[in-house]
């Protein structure tokens, strides 16, 4: 099987396709795999890395933007879709997978034109625009939370969200030392990075005893470091990006980060207790959707990042991990609600849809 993947600009677009993809190249060694995305996405940095073959499509995101901006973007899109259509000739793939991105929006209208075979992954408990517009042109729409099935019409399967294979293997929840992971997301989240740092004076007793790994992003990297040497924290790993996430999953006992539906997905596959702090001004309130959603079945406890600060985050965490019992059956709710089979459920409906035509 030949299969289009387009979308990405985020690590929430991008690795579900990447682990839809290494699936795909994994059960079937017959099969080819082609990404398109920008230049400017994530995607144009870690697809390489992983031997996976990228094409890029010159177009920009037209949420957010004045309606001059948009009327501006015209001709970029129309370019954009020439560009999609020259790719899709080119490959001819035998299925095209929507990931959501604004990337996927030209690729899946060419696709659409070609009379290809068209599958939309959806991530978030609160569909994005892209995917809640184009979802009318796709054969089958996965999801990953069921209360997404309200946005679109019809077509929908219930899958989950595929993660990296690496993820499959995490451990259970270790005994020690303590450690804390802390990121924002694949671009940091400054709100986050700030609230950590002036949680560490309200962490003092946990100094020398409490490993902390914090992804910061790159902008934020050398001030955050700079706070946790004042701080006399200087064996914590503060790092920009952190390129093996299965690792330090398998290492932390407590996780504070954001609500992306990437972040659920792994945090529900390697079965680990979170502290969720959504971004408040993602599309459609989504990560706010998908916190809840954890949160209420006993597996991450949420805070509004209108209620963030150093102090409240530092009493959240001290008091997690001086709870044992309460960290496993967090973990345990946690795990329970992964789905390791998303990848291959997602391919069988491709596969479907491939014999179809």
């Amino acid at each position: 099987m030949k299969m289009l993947l387009a979308g990405g600009g985020t690590g929430g677009h991008l690795f579900p396709a990447v682990a839809i993809a290494q699936q795909l190249l994994r059960t079937d060694p017959d099969a080819e795999t082609l990404f398109v995305g920008t230049e400017r996405g994530i995607e144009a940095r870690v697809l390489p890395q992983l031997g996976l073959a990228l094409k890029t499509i010159d177009i920009a995101g037209f949420v957010g933007r004045s309606l001059a901006a948009k009327l501006a973007l015209a001709p970029k899109l129309l370019r954009s879709l020439r560009q999609s259509l020259k790719i899709i000739d080119q490959f001819r793939p035998d299925v095209v997978v929507g990931v959501g991105g604004y990337a996927s929006g030209p690729v899946l209208l060419a696709a659409k034109r070609r009379g290809c075979p068209i599958l939309i992954h959806e991530q978030n408990a609160a569909p994005g625009l892209t995917n809640r517009l184009l979802g009318r042109l796709a054969g089958r729409i996965c999801l990953t939370f069921d209360e997404s099935a309200a946005f679109f019409r019809g077509n929908t399967v219930l899958t989950g969200n595929p993660v990296r294979s690496t993820m499959a293997d995490c451990p259970p929840l270790p005994e020690s030392p303590p450690t804390l992971l802390v990121f924002g997301g694949s671009r940091g989240a400054r709100a986050i990075n700030q609230a950590m740092v002036g949680a560490l004076p309200h962490l003092e007793s946990w100094r020398g005893r409490l490993k902390i790994i914090h992804q910061t992003g790159d902008e934020d990297l050398e001030t955050v470091q700079g706070a946790y040497r004042e701080a006399g924290w200087k064996d914590a790993e503060i790092r920009a990006f952190i390129d093996d996430m299965a690792d330090v999953y398998a290492r932390s006992q407590l996780v504070v980060c954001r609500a992306g539906a990437t972040t659920i997905a792994e945090l529900t596959a390697c079965g680990r207790p979170a502290v969720l702090i959504p971004y408040p001004h993602a599309a459609g309130d989504h990560q706010n959707a998908n916190a809840r959603s954890l949160a209420k079945k006993g597996a991450a406890l949420l805070l509004p990042q209108t209620q963030l600060d150093g102090k409240r985050l530092a009493t959240l965490v001290a008091d997690l991990l001086d709870d044992r019992r309460r960290l496993l059956e967090m973990a345990g709710a946690a795990r329970s609600l992964g789905r390791p089979e998303a990848a291959e459920l997602i391919l069988d409906q491709c596969r479907a849809m491939a014999r179809k035509g």
